[in-house]
């Protein structure tokens, strides 16, 4: 049904020339960054059935690599070879929109998908009055818990409805960290924050606390950071240095760093990204019993609030073939389309038909939990902000590991992310 529909949405596309026969078919090329087996199985398939349904527009896959995504990019718009259709994620179009490299969206996409996807999720691909991408796949942060440490633990088992506070997790953290051979030494921590890359989280749960980093005044982004905005980082760093409840071992960590302490139950709870449940489900030995509960919240005002960039699509400025590749994205982030790609990628749609899919709603590795806590994510406060790529490298990343580590205090830290950081802000504002 999906591909017949399109195939109609293409009958003024006039889309006239093809790859090196100008009485040919359309040939457009589709970057994708899918990498996980499932993902890029479900990529595949519906390309082939776009292709299958639409002769006149034929679609071909080139496989791309998030390791690479910007430089790759950025080379191939300026050498004048972008792939028609580009699969990102939100933090990257703003440079490029502002670079004129990407098309604008504006009158292109069909009114059921615009209709379908929240305006929270539409607002992290919009630039200058401009739309520069479909936002179709996110992902919260949940915690990933040891389900018999949990129930040893006996704190109450937080809910989507009824979560912890941040005050909350602290007791619960506390209560799950144990000396087991009484030895004064720590055999399981109450939670392990891998924090090798600590910038994207610190920014996005600040949400949680009423935080958000980065602001607008008089049109130019600036850099603050109140206590609003430092609350949960200051609670990790009282957690590691003063009340021993998280595992400073994990703070160099990637979140795949900290699994086999997880399985080997040294960390009794992990804030990790929703899709790395693909990696606990397919490692976790036999008769492992673990399972997904939302991160805290920061009361009524905020409630389970937390920051995302979702993945994107686009469609490059220089594209002969606007029309059709905007076609073809619409194609692709149909809702029952939204539902394989999430499924293959572990991740949640964007579309609110999506979510209420049936294969979404089911408890099973947590899925239910992540549905039910999609309404409440937000933009990343990162999104639109010119230059955030080279604050986050330069002045962010190193200054929150040197916090987190114990290395400068809080007050450095301020001073570093705000009078430091504002400076590169500053040159992309002139």
């Amino acid at each position: 049904m999906g591909a017949t529909l399109t195939l109609a949405l293409l009958g003024t596309a006039g889309c006239g020339g093809g790859s090196g026969d100008p009485d040919g078919p359309v040939t457009l090329d589709f970057l994708s960054l899918a990498w996980q087996a499932e993902s890029v199985a479900a990529n595949e398939d519906l390309v082939a059935e776009w292709n299958a349904a639409n002769p006149d527009v034929q679609v071909r896959y080139v496989q791309g690599s998030w390791d690479n995504i910007h430089d790759h990019l950025l080379t191939s718009f300026e050498g004048g070879e972008a792939p028609d259709v580009i699969h990102n994620d939100a933090s990257d179009l703003t440079d490029f929109a502002n670079g004129g490299f990407l098309a604008d969206l504006t009158g292109l996409l069909p009114a059921e998908l615009l209709a379908d996807v929240p305006a929270a999720a539409w607002s992290t691909t919009e630039y200058d009055g401009g739309l520069y991408g479909v936002p179709f796949l996110q992902e919260p942060r949940v915690l990933v818990v040891n389900q018999a440490l949990l129930a040893d633990s006996g704190v109450r088992v937080p809910t989507p409805d009824a979560p912890w506070s941040w005050a909350e997790f602290e007791a619960a953290s506390a209560a799950l960290t144990r000396d087991t051979d009484g030895d004064g030494e720590t055999d399981t921590h109450g939670v392990a924050w891998s924090m090798r890359e600590p910038v994207t989280q610190t920014v996005n749960l600040s949400l949680s606390t009423g935080g958000q980093v980065f602001t607008r005044r008089d049109g130019r982004n600036e850099v603050r950071y109140g206590p609003a905005d430092s609350a949960v980082a200051e609670l990790i760093h009282r957690q590691v240095h003063e009340d021993g409840t998280a595992a400073a071992s994990a703070l160099g960590m990637s979140g795949s760093d900290t699994l086999p302490g997880f399985y080997a139950g040294r960390y009794a709870m992990l804030p990790l990204n929703f899709s790395f449940r693909q990696q606990v489900a397919q490692q976790a030995p036999d008769g492992f019993a673990w399972t997904v509960l939302p991160m805290p919240s920061g009361g009524a005002e905020h409630g389970l609030a937390q920051g995302t960039a979702p993945q994107t699509l686009s469609v490059a400025e220089e594209s002969d073939h606007q029309r059709a590749a905007a076609d073809f994205v619409a194609f692709l982030t149909q809702p029952e389309h939204q539902v394989r790609l999430a499924l293959g990628d572990w991740m949640l749609p964007t579309s609110e038909t999506a979510l209420a899919d049936p294969a979404l709603d089911t408890p099973e590795h947590g899925w239910r939990t992540g549905t039910r806590i999609a309404g409440e994510l937000r933009p990343s406060p990162v999104l639109g902000v010119r230059g955030y790529p080279e604050w986050k490298d330069k002045i962010a990343t190193p200054a929150l590991q040197e916090y987190y580590r114990g290395g400068i205090d809080l007050d450095r830290l301020r001073e570093q992310l705000t009078d430091d950081g504002q400076r590169i802000l500053n040159r992309y504002q002139r």
